[in-house]
């Protein structure tokens, strides 16, 4: 399964930004992650097949992740853009996984990443 993300960009603080996926093959979980050097990569949000969803607590009330209904698409809108979001954003998926909210590495299906600056 091929996966490519973007959206990726450098913005000022308080701005917004709209990551988006697409896999090539069905996911029934699919997933972002994010990655700072030097820091441990984190997940971001989840989004199972029937909708349920997890964040992270720093990005609740600020991102939304979206799916389409074909399960190959899902998308990250960003708002409220602080410094310490700046990362590596990477989306993931499988077509196996019934709990979505679980590491980067548990994911069968890796996009390479796109990079996100916010300046302040």
């Amino acid at each position: 399964v091929q996966v490519l993300e973007c959206g990726g960009d450098s913005v000022q603080a308080g701005g917004s930004l709209r990551l988006s996926c697409v896999f090539s093959g069905y996911s029934h979980c699919m997933g972002w992650f994010r990655h700072v050097l030097g820091r441990e990569r984190e997940g971001v949000a989840t989004i199972r097949q029937d909708s349920k969803v997890t964040y992270l607590d720093s990005v609740k009330g600020r991102f939304t992740i979206s799916q389409d209904h074909t399960g190959k698409k899902m998308y990250l809108e960003m708002t409220g853009l602080k410094p310490e979001d700046s990362a590596m954003y990477y989306c993931a998926g499988d077509p196996a996984l019934y709990e979505c909210d679980t590491s980067f590495e548990q994911y069968r299906n890796r996009g390479q990443g796109t990079e996100v600056i916010v300046s302040s």
